[in-house]
């Protein structure tokens, strides 16, 4: 069954994430960009490992594929979309 509490943990360590970034946006920082890019490859590794591991999960792919394939596309169009209005709200970009 889904847990609520850890969505609404993963927002709220975005946000303050999001509120940090924004408060010592003029400190120089460290750039973090081959970090993130590691925790990414590692999250898509993570990802594909337990798919392959679950059988039942393979066998029911092609029937969930096409769904997938839209979940996908509206995530990224609303990242996409969100970034835009955040960058126009808080005038970064």
């Amino acid at each position: 069954m889904f847990d609520p509490t850890y969505l609404v943990g993963l927002v709220v360590v975005l946000i303050v994430g999001i509120l940090l970034g924004y408060l010592l946006r003029g400190k120089k920082h460290v750039n973090l960009n081959r970090v993130t890019f590691g925790i990414i490859i590692v999250l898509i590794f993570s990802l594909g490992f337990s798919m392959g591991s679950n059988s039942a999960l393979l066998n029911s792919l092609p029937s969930v594929g096409l769904n997938a394939v839209v979940i996908l596309l509206f995530a990224m169009a609303f990242s996409v979309l969100f970034v835009k209005v955040v960058k126009k709200l808080v005038k970064i970009g």
